[in-house]
């Protein structure tokens, strides 16, 4: 086993490459979607993580991050140290424009730094992905790359920062892959990303998946990730870029609406 880090003390064996969802929960979903047979390889701090064979029958790594660029740099940097090489965040973000339905992929091209974190370790404005993993993900997922934004704040309340988002080239917010993105750069490991949208927030308001397309979302994410690195598909898979065929519906009528409001 990998010499324990500070945060992270390993249980099993970890691979060299990883999945990196914030959420512990969805760990642990993603560790028995995607795995044969896993174990836990980290409890410690409640960052749960999980280590199994995946379907190419080499070893995969799922492992919380937490929430935020500071627990996300910890943990990436603890398992590079231990071995990791390979690195693609699965998470959720909200869409900054009107387009972007709940539930729909997103593959990051960068992350703009707007995050204490990654403009600590020196980042300045957007962070590039691995573009081998952007490749692979736009393929995938059958989306076109996005800029995300990286942020501390959740519950946002200046108003001025989604159009100064927006101006940058952003077209969604999240809160780690721009840390995560600068850690990977630093240390010369490959890291890419891709997301799916909980939050709609283009209005000024907040349209948020319920908890069963929040599930359902976390299952398209796995998918799409283990694609991107090159592990064959899982029977089940969901369609591209969308985690149901209701949510693609929902984006059509809302579309179709858009359009008869232009045309009055």
């Amino acid at each position: 086993m990998p010499v324990p880090g500070i945060h992270v003390h390993p249980t099993t064996e970890l691979a060299p490459r990883v999945l990196l969802p914030g959420d512990p929960g969805r760990a642990l979903a993603l560790a028995q979607l995607l795995l044969d047979g896993p174990k836990m390889f980290n409890h410690h701090r409640g960052l749960w993580g999980y280590t199994g064979p995946a379907a190419d029958g080499e070893l995969l790594t799922v492992q919380a991050t937490g929430m935020g660029g500071p627990s996300a740099a910890i943990v990436l940097e603890e398992l590079i140290d231990m071995g990791v090489t390979e690195a693609i965040r699965v998470g959720t973000c909200g869409a900054l424009v009107p387009e972007l339905a709940l539930g729909e992929l997103v593959v990051a091209a960068g992350a703009l730094a707007a995050d204490g974190t990654s403009r600590a370790l020196g980042a300045d404005g957007v962070l590039p992905a691995d573009p081998g993993y952007v490749a692979a993900l736009a393929q995938a997922t059958g989306t076109t790359p996005r800029v995300a934004v990286s942020t501390d704040v959740f519950y946002e309340r200046d108003s001025s920062t989604t159009p100064r988002w927006r101006a940058a080239g952003a077209d969604v917010v999240e809160m780690e892959a721009a840390a995560l993105l600068r850690v990977g750069e630093l240390r010369g490991i490959r890291v890419g990303c891709v997301l799916a949208v909980s939050d709609r927030l283009a209005d000024g308001g907040r349209e948020r998946l319920d908890a069963d397309g929040l599930v359902a979302a976390g299952a398209a994410l796995g998918h799409a990730a283990v694609a991107g690195l090159g592990i064959p598909p899982l029977e089940g898979a969901p369609a591209r870029g969308l985690v149901d065929p209701e949510l693609e519906a929902q984006k059509a009528r809302r579309e179709r609406a858009a359009a008869t409001d232009g045309a009055g």
